[in-house]
């Protein structure tokens, strides 16, 4: 069945939510396209301040009206049948295709009916990874709403500055998820649970709905609003990434389809939620726009992904390079045959951990750099293209350079800022930031790099970890993959510290593996033998844990906070 030309009628809101005294439904204003709440497209950047889109290639050519839910779900039904695995859990039970699509019918029916949910709506998800929260996903995008990911270790007062900033007026939220944003929600918020075991939880409003037949899919155009990722916000507010619906079909045609290559038995699992676009992607759009299927996991540390990966016969994976060091020491008796792909983004990959992945289990991590700017990878390299040591070539469909702080591209071997552009560019939501991030047609990820002669992209640091010390520039994940190349060293981060002789000096943080007992003078010998006296730490400061974000990625400026 094609989408329908026109949307679901919604029917006034009934009372199937947790409500907020003072709720109101969003204001309705009519314009072309399928979005009758235009916020997200009133709030886009104006045209002028957009990244140059390179649109005209070959697969990724898309027609003017599409929606992703209708393209990720319906079509691949259509041509793959109901009968194939679509999602798994934890605990062994299976969605084929078309109880997802029953179920993901069933959801978009309240959305529009029973909680109404006009288009162009944001409605924020919450909660752990499962096929729920997966088929709300889909929902609401087959309703022609926005989604507002969050990720479920979202403190009220994120949640709070998120709701305000994308004007949310509905969350679907796991039970067991809705404390904090049940302290964060205003007098307009409401909230639809999952799980609750209440006559109006989502479950049972969807069972309800199991005469309602099939959803037909809201005519969104191509570029309407689909998604709002926000990023992390660890350094300042949270910055409202606004994606289209060409663009989830844009990261599965290039980095999915051109290089990581999946097949329809392939079963996917990592650990990133569903909240993070990087596991919004391997989790969700790349299988099911390969017609494969997905391990969703509740829990997902390097201590849970081991077993999962060796009973559910898991053949792709996804997750940071401190999972695949941490899973190193535990790889005995864990059956890995099945494994075939192993992605790696979130942060920098050491060479170290790259190689040492390779020789225990033969298989090549593909290595890779993206941004929630940007929605996913953007630069990789698999199976005999890979180099250790950088992250690989522009994936196809995509460009890359590096170049000074005036746009200037600069010669081969010199380090400079990354600037990518392709099928997706950044577009903030109502913010100033945007001309920082877009210049020059240019999306400018904040990275330093350097291209290699042979065209490969070595990764050097972010442009806010370098350290400059008596006049030398110190890239800190340089010092980092020393460290990490020491045995006894579990963890590393190496950062600046004020000094008023040199400027700055490098202090590295340091985790050791349990029962060592490495000293700072035998940490520093081991460095004075792997890199040059100046980027050598003089500073060594052992940690038990280091501090990281919900998604994996280093805090370093906590760390600097302590140094100064």
């Amino acid at each position: 069945m094609e989408p329908n030309s026109s949307p679901n009628t919604p029917a006034a809101a009934a009372d199937a939510s947790v409500r907020v005294p003072g709720a109101h439904p969003e204001p309705s204003v009519r314009v072309p396209g399928a979005h009758t709440d235009t916020f997200t497209r009133d709030h886009l950047p104006p045209p002028d301040q957009w990244p140059k889109l390179l649109l005209d290639q070959p697969g990724l050519q898309y027609p003017d009206r599409l929606n992703c839910g209708y393209e990720l779900l319906d079509r691949t039904v259509a041509e793959r049948g109901r009968d194939r695995p679509a999602l798994r859990s934890g605990d062994g039970s299976v969605w084929s295709y078309g109880e997802l699509l029953e179920t993901v019918d069933r959801i978009a029916h309240v959305l529009t009916e029973d909680l109404g949910v006009v288009p162009g709506n944001r409605v924020l998800l919450r909660g752990p990874t499962t096929p729920w929260l997966a088929a709300c996903w889909l929902a609401v995008m087959k309703a022609g709403a926005v989604a507002v990911t969050v990720l479920a270790q979202a403190r009220p007062h994120e949640l709070a500055t998120i709701c305000s900033l994308a004007q949310v007026r509905l969350a679907l939220c796991d039970e067991r998820s809705v404390g904090d944003l049940a302290r964060a929600a205003d007098e307009d918020l409401r909230i639809t649970l999952i799980g609750s075991g209440s006559p109006y939880d989502l479950t049972r409003l969807a069972a309800a709905h199991s005469g309602s037949g099939p959803y037909r899919a809201v005519d969104t155009a191509a570029d309407e609003v689909a998604l709002i990722a926000f990023t992390s916000g660890t350094t300042g507010q949270p910055k409202g990434c606004m994606h289209l619906h060409r663009d989830l079909l844009a990261i599965a045609d290039t980095f999915s389809a051109q290089v990581l290559r999946p097949t329809a038995d392939d079963v996917f699992a990592g650990s990133p939620p569903l909240g993070f676009t990087f596991g919004l992607g391997g989790l969700l759009v790349f299988p099911l726009r390969a017609g494969a299927s997905a391990l969703l996991l509740e829990q997902a540390g390097p201590q849970h992904l081991l077993p999962a990966l060796a009973r559910h016969r898991v053949s792709v994976l996804f997750t940071a390079p401190t999972a695949y060091r941490t899973m190193l020491g535990q790889l005995d008796g864990h059956d890995l045959s099945a494994l075939r792909r192993c992605v790696s983004a979130g942060e920098n990959l050491p060479a170290a951990t790259w190689q040492a992945w390779f020789e225990a289990t033969g298989l090549r991590i593909i290595n890779g750099i993206g941004a929630t700017e940007l929605l996913h990878i953007f630069i990789s390299a698999a199976d005999d293209d890979i180099r250790p040591g950088t992250i690989g070539v522009p994936v196809p469909g995509w460009q890359a350079r590096v170049v000074d702080e005036h746009g200037e591209e600069l010669p081969d071997g010199e380090p400079g800022l990354l600037a990518v552009r392709g099928p997706v560019g950044c577009r903030y939501l109502a913010d100033p930031r945007q001309t920082e991030y877009v210049r020059h047609g240019w999306n400018m990820t904040g990275d330093t790099f350097v291209r290699e002669p042979d065209g490969y992209f070595r990764y050097v640091a972010r442009a806010d970890d370098m350290i400059i010390s008596s006049g030398y520039n110190i890239a800190g994940p340089e010092v980092e993959e020393a460290l990490l190349r020491h045995p006894e060293v579990a963890e590393a981060a190496v950062v600046g510290r004020s000094d008023e002789l040199r400027g700055e000096i490098v202090v590295a943080h340091v985790v050791l593996t349990e029962g060592s007992e490495q000293t700072a003078d035998s940490l520093r010998a081991h460095m004075k033998a792997a890199l040059a006296p100046h980027k050598c730490p003089r500073v060594f400061v052992f940690e038990q844990s280091l501090p990281r974000t919900a998604t994996g990625k280093l805090q370093r400026f906590l760390l600097r906070e302590d140094s100064a």
